[in-house]
């Protein structure tokens, strides 16, 4: 099974509306939405099922037992991160705390212990014959990578057999959820955005994926607000011999799609005839292999 990976450098290029456009275009029948910090692929792509829920535990966190707590102050004076809370009998700030074990190791009473905090929720839907896989990372909790590639391995130990193609939606930037999102991708979609901020983000992405020798190709989505930026895009593109996969226009009307709970794959609107265009060049390079004709 293929895993085509769609990235921005930045957050608002249009990453998850491509993405639901793809899936909806390829009859996907495994797909998942890893930006785990502020996921949204289900409110297009999961209307009218239910997920099976799962807590993703993430990592310990010290707990004080107040009857053995003797007040002596060694787990204050020892702790880094400041998440101890002084006073008669000592508590953890649960959302400084970084679960190191100092405190756990220097306490003479035996207080304190590390304990398993949830730190997210895994979802999975089923319907027929697809999966979609996503969570939701709580406030504070840590380890977002990790939750990322709890994702992946549910999305592909779910998925059906016969599954030749999984689309993934990654999270914008190049941290913990990117790089854990590129683990395994067989080709990265960038979506860039024609502004100067775009461009920067855009370079950094790249850079991100050339060092996981991932296959890269670029489309600029709402390229007709900036016609000047969207062709240093496409000359960046060609300098780097990187793919050129098209350009999708701003569209109001996809706006009106998305927020009617819509793929613009399944709307008739400039943005959904030009998403189709993007996702025909961008399946043959998945399946076919980069050639010049790509550019």
């Amino acid at each position: 099974m293929k895993q085509l990976l769609i990235l921005s450098g930045k957050g608002g290029t249009g990453k998850t509306t491509i993405a639901g456009a793809f899936i909806r275009l390829a009859c996907a029948k495994a797909y998942a939405d890893c930006d785990v910090d502020a996921p949204n692929l289900h409110l297009i792509m999961a209307r009218d099922i239910g997920p099976r829920l799962t807590d993703y535990y993430g990592m310990p966190r010290a707990e004080i037992d107040p009857g053995k707590c003797v007040g002596c102050g060694e787990c204050v004076r020892n702790c880094r991160f400041d998440a101890i809370l002084d006073g008669d009998r000592c508590k953890i700030d649960p959302y400084s705390c970084e679960g190191c074990g100092v405190c756990e190791a220097v306490c003479p009473a035996g207080a304190v212990s590390l304990k398993p905090v949830v730190a997210g929720e895994l979802k999975l839907y089923h319907k027929e014959d697809r999966v979609f896989s996503t969570a939701q990372l709580k406030m504070g909790g840590g380890t977002s990578g990790k939750l990322v590639t709890e994702v992946k391995k549910q999305m592909k130990s779910a998925a059906y057999e016969g599954a030749e193609l999984a689309i993934i939606d990654g999270s914008p930037g190049i941290g913990c959820p990117v790089i854990a999102s590129l683990s395994g991708a067989d080709m990265v979609l960038i979506v860039a955005e024609p502004s100067i901020s775009g461009i920067s983000d855009m370079k950094r992405i790249v850079k991100t994926a050339e060092v996981f020798h991932v296959r890269i190709a670029v489309c600029i989505n709402k390229y007709d607000v900036s016609p000047v930026h969207s062709r240093k895009i496409q000359e960046y593109c060609k300098t780097e011999n990187l793919p050129f996969a098209g350009v999708i226009p701003f569209d109001p009307e996809a706006v009106r799609a998305v927020n009617n709970g819509l793929a613009i794959s399944e709307v008739d609107c400039p943005s959904g005839v030009a998403a189709k265009e993007v996702f025909g060049r961008v399946m043959g390079l998945l399946f076919q292999g980069f050639g010049e004709s790509s550019h």
